[in-house]
């Protein structure tokens, strides 16, 4: 037999009545991380995704990832493909690119249905069904033989993975505690960037000689596994949590409930508590962990019928007032949009010409210094909670969502003078090793402005997350799909030095600055935000149930 300690909402923490301010102050008794509460409060129930074991938790979150990583390899991995495709189809280069251009677009119109679908019917049947899109986009794509079926194929696996993005989000704040979050938000981050690195794998198969159609059948190999995986693992953590009172009147042992469960093992499959007996008080009583053939149902018990669905979508739009929404769309945006798009256009444009002359196959390279400034990232994921949790304990148990920030100031300073180098390397034909500091230095500071400002915005304004997470996703692939088109012939026009350093790198400095804004001034943007029209408007939408 073992004992599992279950807490007293009412003995937990609580947000206070501005937004983004958690009060963490634990209790005798109380399970703490830190030396502070737990947030959100988790019930006694066995089936809230919060008492979930660590391995089913770390699963979900894997296959989120994963997710993410296929969808966006998909999605960008092509562009090696353009000249190829613009000879095989018969069509001007600028056309072929269209097979790029529009699924990237199409890829963020994707949540916009997908996210509200998610919302009412469940997390697991959204994703299932989007991995069969995905899967079945991918099928088509390998077949096809003409421009206008490749496009078509190409649209639908971009638009069954276009939920990718936001799930992973949604996931983390259904089954992860508020110190967690920046961690398992920096794991997708990761996921999310090393995506975009497709175009090198790509690259690596046409160099070896394979058809475009073997990305494609590999793509087609690891979605149909990952399938597989979601179906065995992702179990449903749409989740209905509701303080639980006693139902006699009497207080008497309210704080703790101490609740017997055998853990029975089986050799090879994870641990899972069942609760033998589990009362709280009177006639009430938990129920009965959910055996793994009830956690493979598709659907979950019961759905959101509260969720408007046809109304999210415009509502999602209002989030651009949010400060620090508004933030984490500029930033992916421009880290996205400009840095990015300019590493990936200029550098395989200079490094095949003199005095470079290498070969064209091995323009795909600039990749690996994306991969080492991840990599170097990577052992600093757990520093904004720990920073946080620090300032928290300071500050007599009371967390701001600004305490995470602090960890963004050096990026603030590297992203620019990577930008810089990259800027002033292909103007003066420097040495092919500045190219990969600059990316390498820039995408370091990148991956901390993505997953940052994206933990700072859930942090402070997350009840009607699923709206931010649609103007998210539809803001910053509206931005990136602008700049496609147009940014390298800004380059060509104007010269590397007026663009990438004079024009970019101010663009750049400015949004990253927010941070000291957003660290002094945060906490009363969110007392203004809380007091607005807005807060009022998007608190009616929770009435119906829209803070799930």
């Amino acid at each position: 037999m073992a004992i599992a300690i279950r807490h007293d909402p009412h003995s937990h923490a609580h947000e206070e009545s501005i937004p983004g301010t958690v009060s963490l102050a634990a209790k005798e008794g109380e399970e703490t991380h830190y030396g502070q509460a737990l947030f959100p409060v988790p019930s006694a129930d066995p089936n809230d995704p919060l008492q979930w074991t660590k391995f089913k938790k770390h699963m979900i979150m894997f296959c989120a990832c994963a997710f993410s990583f296929l969808g966006i390899s998909a999605l960008l991995g092509p562009a090696v493909y353009i000249g190829l495709w613009s000879a095989q189809f018969n069509v001007d280069p600028n056309t072929a690119a269209g097979l790029v251009n529009y699924p990237n677009l199409i890829f963020g119109f994707g949540s916009v249905i997908l996210v509200p679908l998610y919302k009412r019917y469940g997390r697991r049947p959204v994703m299932l069904l989007s991995l069969v899109a995905y899967i079945g986009g991918i099928i088509g794509a390998s077949q096809s033989t003409t421009y206008g079926g490749l496009l078509a194929w190409r649209i639908v696996h971009a638009f069954g993975s276009g939920v990718c993005e936001a799930l992973p989000v949604q996931l983390v704040n259904d089954i992860f505690f508020l110190h967690e979050r920046g961690k398992k938000l920096g794991w997708y981050t990761v996921a999310l960037c090393l995506g975009a690195t497709g175009p090198m794998f790509c690259g690596f198969m046409l160099a070896a000689g394979y058809s475009w159609n073997l990305f494609f059948y590999v793509e087609l190999a690891f979605g149909v596994a990952l399938l597989l995986l979601c179906f065995l693992f992702v179990e449903e953590s749409l989740y209905f949590r509701a303080p639980v009172a006693p139902s006699g009147g009497s207080s008497s042992g309210s704080n703790l409930e101490v609740v017997t469960s055998a853990a029975t093992t089986a050799e090879g499959n994870e641990k899972e508590r069942q609760p033998e007996t589990a009362e709280l008080s009177g006639n009430s009583v938990l129920p009965r962990r959910k055996s793994w053939k009830q956690q493979l149902s598709i659907f979950p018990d019961k759905f959101d019928y509260t969720c408007d669905f046809w109304a999210m979508p415009f509502r999602a739009f209002t989030h651009l007032l949010v400060p620090s929404t508004f933030w984490v769309i500029a930033t992916y945006g421009i880290y996205i949009g400009l840095c990015g798009f300019s590493f990936n256009f200029v550098f395989p444009l200079k490094i095949v010409q003199p005095p470079y002359n290498w070969p064209e196959t091995n323009s795909g390279l600039s990749a690996i210094a994306t991969f080492i400034g991840f990599g170097l990232a990577l052992p600093l994921l757990p520093a904004s909670d720990i920073l946080a949790a620090r300032l928290t304990r300071r500050n007599g148990g009371i967390r701001e969502a600004e305490m995470r920030l602090g960890v963004l100031i050096p990026a603030a300073f590297v992203a620019p003078a990577g930008q810089v180098l990259f800027g002033m390397a292909a103007a003066r034909d420097l040495h092919w090793i500045c190219y990969f500091i600059a990316i390498g230095i820039t995408q370091w500071a990148g991956y901390f402005y993505f997953t940052l400002t994206l933990a700072y915005a859930v942090d402070s304004y997350n009840a009607n997350l699923s709206e931010m997470l649609i103007i998210m996703n539809l803001g910053k692939q509206a931005i990136s799909f602008g700049f496609s088109g147009e940014l390298l012939n800004w380059i060509l026009k104007h010269g590397y030095v007026t663009i990438v350093v004079a024009a970019f790198v101010p663009i750049l400095v400015v949004n990253n600055m927010m941070v000291f804004v957003f660290m002094i001034w945060g906490k009363r943007i969110r007392v203004m935000m809380a007091n607005s029209w807005l807060a009022r408007f998007h608190g009616r939408s929770l009435t119906r149930g829209e803070g799930h």
